[in-house]
């Protein structure tokens, strides 16, 4: 019997309703203060539950179950922060009132990755309470800069110890043994002085869905297009390809450039197990004579990053932004088998292990991987209507209560 669900859908829907997309850094306040809010509440929460926190200057926190050497630990790695909401005309409810609707849960962040950091730590609490004595300290790890760089990860290795092996609850469901590279770069590629300004694009791993133009006549050009996760810029439609191509066809911008950037061929030979390259341009600026424009690559795992920069420079040279190598656990090892067989357990379904273009906390892990919280068409993230079933995130808080129980008795 599931004790502390209902516990943990009432304060995940607070959870939702507190804004932490990373902002300005204030003293105390590395990411901004939505996000400081954020991490403070839920820490706060955890404590209360009789858990040990942590919090380690408002860049990441963990919740402690347990004794042992921290490196020897079980890592539970999810984050706090959100990607921007979007355009609100077009969510069907305001994106931070975490309404419930026709069976599911909205709200931004209740699948990437509140809902599943929310859930553990309720499972973790029902463990706690049952009476089981984990035989290695378990850290549910709260990060706060995911989405944006990394920046909460990189504090938590100055200042504590990371175990060595654990999962991110930050993708789909079964296990998530390999992510592609995740290379994020910035092009100045030349435009004409007709063009006074372009803009499109809040964040590099969001496929753009507005950008504008203005000409020097005083003429304005406006694009729309349709956002997505960066990693999959196939369901999205790039409001940036749109606004080039416009300025294309009246001879403002190379179509060489044009072709290079949006029609992939440069990268046809680069596939593997993992899938393909996917290369999507996502925000955009003018800044004097030149187009800045920023691109999330993903590049599959079993390809060295030279080979791919060779590719990237036919485009024109680039500034590296952030680089995170690809991630690749072994299918056969005890991590991966036991995950699957909980999700067996809990499904009744055959787990076969995926590869993904997405990004986790997995990759901070000596051995890590992903797990959840998504199941197969049952979840809609970083684009409008965010949203999970209720009927799901239950069914996650049962694996990954026994997740935590099997990785860690």
């Amino acid at each position: 019997m599931n004790l502390y669900f209902n516990d943990a859908i009432t304060h995940l829907k607070e959870w939702i309703k507190i804004k932490s997309v990373k902002s300005e850094a204030r003293e105390g306040a590395p990411f901004g203060l939505g996000n400081k809010l954020m991490l403070e509440r839920a820490l706060s929460d955890a404590k209360a539950l009789g858990f040990e926190v942590k919090n380690y200057d408002n860049y990441v926190g963990e919740v402690i179950f347990g004794d042992g050497a921290d490196e020897d630990g079980l890592a539970v790695l999810c984050h706090l922060d959100v990607v921007p909401e979007g355009d609100e005309a077009l969510w069907n409810v305001p994106p931070y009132s975490a309404v419930e609707k026709d069976g599911y849960l909205y709200g931004r962040g209740v699948v990437d990755d509140k809902g599943a950091a929310a859930i553990c730590l309720f499972a973790m609490k029902q463990l706690k309470d049952e009476g089981f004595i984990p035989s290695k300290k378990i850290k549910l790890i709260f990060g706060c800069d995911e989405e944006s760089g990394w920046g909460c990860i990189d504090h938590y290795n100055e200042v504590a110890v990371m175990p060595k092996m654990g999962f991110s609850p930050d993708g789909d469901f079964p296990v998530i043994y390999a992510e592609k590279g995740i290379y994020h770069i910035k092009y100045s590629l030349p435009v004409s002085n007709e063009v006074e300004r372009v803009e499109g694009g809040e964040r590099i791993n969001v496929v753009c869905d507005k950008c504008s133009v203005l000409l020097k006549n005083g003429e304005r050009l406006e694009f729309s297009g349709v956002s997505a996760h960066g990693s999959t810029p196939e369901l999205g439609d790039n409001a940036i390809k749109k606004a080039l191509g416009a300025l294309v066809e009246r001879g403002l911008f190379s179509e060489q450039c044009y072709e290079y950037l949006f029609n992939g061929r440069l990268f046809e030979k680069f596939v593997d197990e993992s899938g393909v390259l996917t290369f999507s341009p996502n925000v955009i600026c003018k800044n004097g004579d030149n187009l800045e424009i920023k691109v999330d690559v993903r590049y599959p795992v079993h390809y060295k990053l030279c080979e791919v920069d060779k590719a990237l420079e036919k485009i024109g040279k680039f500034e590296v932004i952030e680089h995170k190598k690809p991630l690749y656990a072994d299918k056969e090892g005890w991590l991966v088998k036991t995950l699957n067989a909980v999700y067996e357990k809990h499904t009744g379904e055959k787990a076969v292990s995926q590869v993904t273009g997405g990004g986790t906390y997995a990759r901070a892990l000596k051995t890590g991987v992903a797990f959840g919280p998504v199941f197969e068409g049952g979840a809609v993230c970083h684009v409008p209507n965010e949203r999970l079933k209720i009927t799901e995130l239950e069914k996650c808080f049962n694996i990954y209560k026994d997740a935590i129980k099997e990785l860690s008795k």
